[in-house]
């Protein structure tokens, strides 16, 4: 998945999303956590093909223990399952589609983001593809679920709403990226539908691409909820903090009057918890 030679991917072409970052037209330079998603992913990759040589009639540890495979009640429960499952792969084209789609959206993301915020972004929409597709499995048959496709396919839609102007290569035609979100989206929810080769990874898909586009079109709201608790907290804070210099003021008036003996236990704690905040704001 790639970049196609137009004007609006240009940096100097501003369009109608002002601050939406601008695409240079090749190969993107690496962001930090991308770069790291990359490496693991490989690296995890290539730990899986030295277990899988030792395992080739049966399936291997790794994937036994660490993909999404909702068997059992238990392996259900296993939460971590939904968070490991999206760094091992099948084989060396399902890994190799997958990282060329993280290595093209993930750095412009991360960039409009922040690091943290991408890499929390990607692993939740990874985790809801794998939720969907253990809530579907006794519908779909039960079977282990592997790759990053449902958070690959978050990033695409993430791209699709909020820099439209991407183009990019849908098989090998150059085409809108919303265009290619939409065809994506219909492909799969039909495939799950009618329960054809790969549904089970299709609802993955699927999952991460509506995880992706409801966070994204709900971010407005988060931002509003985000800066309310916020402001919330600092306030109440700074309050406490002035409940507590009037408290240590009465004390130290108290002291001066009657003695240090004059104080009880409760007040020698506030004197105490004073003094702690007092040597954290220097230490800052």
């Amino acid at each position: 998945m790639g970049l196609y030679d137009r004007p609006y991917t240009q940096d100097n072409y501003q369009g109608g999303h002002r601050y939406a970052p601008q695409m240079r037209v090749g190969f993107p330079s690496l962001t930090p956590m991308v770069k790291r998603l990359l490496i693991i992913n490989v690296g995890v990759f290539l730990l899986q093909a030295v277990v899988k040589s030792k395992y080739p009639m049966q399936m291997d540890p790794i994937t036994r223990w660490f993909s999404v495979f909702p068997y059992s009640i238990l392996s259900k429960l296993s939460v971590w399952r939904l968070l490991t499952y999206q760094f091992l792969h099948a084989d060396f084209w399902h890994i190799a589609f997958n990282m060329l789609g993280l290595y093209f959206l993930g750095p412009t993301l991360e960039r409009h983001w922040t690091s943290n915020r991408f890499l929390g972004f990607y692993l939740a929409c990874g985790a809801a593809g794998g939720i969907l597709y253990t809530f579907l499995s006794g519908w779909l048959g039960v079977g282990p679920m592997v790759g990053a496709s449902g958070a690959i396919y978050a990033l695409l839609a993430a791209c699709a709403i909020l820099f439209p102007q991407f183009v990019v290569f849908f098989i090998v035609f150059p085409v809108p990226i919303r265009v290619a979100s939409v065809v994506i989206v219909l492909g799969a929810l039909y495939n799950v539908i009618i329960q054809g080769v790969n549904a089970g990874g299709d609802a993955a898909h699927f999952g991460g691409m509506v995880a992706g586009a409801t966070y994204v079109f709900t971010q407005g709201y988060w931002n509003q909820w985000l800066y309310k608790f916020n402001h919330v907290r600092h306030h109440r804070q700074a309050a406490q903090e002035i409940n507590l210099h009037d408290e240590v003021e009465r004390i130290l008036e108290k002291v001066h009057n009657s003695g240090l003996h004059s104080l009880n236990s409760k007040e020698k704690a506030v004197l105490k918890r004073a003094t702690e905040e007092e040597q954290k704001r220097n230490r800052r």
